[in-house]
């Protein structure tokens, strides 16, 4: 007997349909002999819907409020799969994320997870029950409700395996895996059958929306199976694990992030000390920086450029404003009509020129490049948002076709 941990996401219990759909996924596993627990997110567009709400009423509620309301969708969507694997005939139980154990932080909105203590799971468990959980929240030693952020849930279902030693965690979604692009994108991309943590964690960290960063990057900490696949289908997913048996491709795919706003500023004096006060500040407001471009100018000016997440675009420029405004001829623009295309993978540890491939495709589709950024196991160019669909088709056939 395994326990097994599963992962349904907003669209696998969009509707009455597929709630059904998902019982009986759930039930086929227990009925196997198996320890089932089962994380749910809230249906569909709830979350959409119920942030649409709030502003409508107030666009400036405080962050406790908006947690309150937010974690209703969740408690809908494991009442519901309750009731669906109960009308299967099997026994179940669903729990909201403080009755499963969930202690966070007391940041609203984007808690991070403390501990899980799983002992009601168990308890449950032992009654021969199969557990809904409510992804994507927990309590706080306030006893406030909280949220984890978009795709809390999948850090949720990552957190429980990790708490209770499952044998192993799947998350289904709307797509049979991890692609080397976005299928519904990109015609010709491939599914993998397998992908380490690092290739999974950059992809997801730079845009790929298949599982959350902060997922696999507990899943590599607490070193968990992973399996994505499709709730849609039954057919076999991606496996993600520490080491890959597969012969290393130069990439093992392509990512697109829109979410991205470019900050310049301009004309700073070029002395020592400079570049720290300003990210310094960017640090004091919780806001991540990613690509980052220095340039020498003219008369002893230099220019710092760098991104931001488009919703947090305003705010850094705010946040710089009083500090840029002591030196004359200093601006700060921002730009929000960009996207950051990044390819990830292993085998660029051991071939040389993966970049130059990738700059060859961006040429020829005439994608002209921003700014570019490096690591072991990735290059991120930052291009004009119009050029981003083209740019990921580009690169991807020039590795791949």
């Amino acid at each position: 007997m395994s326990l097994i941990v599963q992962k349904f996401g907003g669209s696998s219990v969009a509707n009455a349909e597929r709630v059904m759909n998902v019982a009986k996924i759930v039930t086929e596993t227990y009925a196997k002999g198996n320890d089932v627990v089962v994380v749910v997110s809230a249906q569909g567009d709830t979350t959409d819907d119920l942030i649409a709400k709030a502003e409508e009423i107030n666009p400036n509620g405080s962050k406790r409020e908006k947690d309150m309301l937010l974690a209703a969708g969740e408690q809908i969507s494991i009442s519901l799969l309750a009731m669906a694997i109960e009308k299967l005939g099997y026994p179940a139980v669903s729990l909201l994320g403080w009755q499963a154990g969930f202690e966070t932080t007391n940041i609203h909105t984007s808690a991070r997870i403390k501990k899980v203590d799983p002992s009601r799971i168990r308890h449950e468990l032992d009654k021969k029950r199969i557990v809904v959980v409510a992804g994507f929240q927990g309590l706080a030693k306030t006893d406030d409700i909280t949220t984890l952020g978009r795709g809390g849930s999948d850090t949720s279902a990552v957190a429980i395996a990790a708490a209770m030693h499952a044998d192993l965690c799947q998350i289904y979604t709307d797509v049979e895996g991890v692609y080397t692009a976005d299928p519904r994108k990109v015609e010709n991309a491939r599914k993998l059958k397998e992908i380490s943590y690092d290739e999974m964690l950059e992809l997801a960290t730079l845009g790929a929306q298949v599982l959350n960063n902060r997922s696999v990057e507990m899943a590599k900490k607490y070193n968990i199976e992973l399996e994505v696949l499709s709730s849609m289908t039954r057919a076999s997913g991606t496996i993600v694990k520490e080491k890959t048996k597969m012969e290393k491709m130069l990439i093992s795919g392509v990512a697109k992030d829109t979410d991205v706003a470019r900050i310049s500023v301009t004309g700073i004096p070029n002395e020592p000390g400079l570049a720290f006060k300003i990210f310094s500040k960017l640090s004091a407001k919780d806001i991540n920086v990613d690509i980052i471009l220095q340039s020498i100018g003219h008369d002893g000016k230099k220019d710092i450029s760098f991104t931001v997440p488009k919703s947090r675009g305003a705010e850094a420029a705010e946040a710089l404003k009083d500090y840029i405004e002591n030196f004359d001829g200093t601006e700060i623009l921002v730009d929000k009509s960009v996207a950051k295309i990044s390819i990830v993978g292993a085998g660029m540890e051991s071939h040389a020129g993966v970049a130059t491939k990738m700059f060859e495709a961006l040429y020829d589709a005439q994608v002209n490049i921003q700014m570019i950024s490096t690591s072991e196991i990735k290059v991120s160019v930052l291009i004009d948002e119009n050029d981003a669909d083209k740019a990921v088709k580009a690169i991807h056939a020039k590795f791949f076709d």
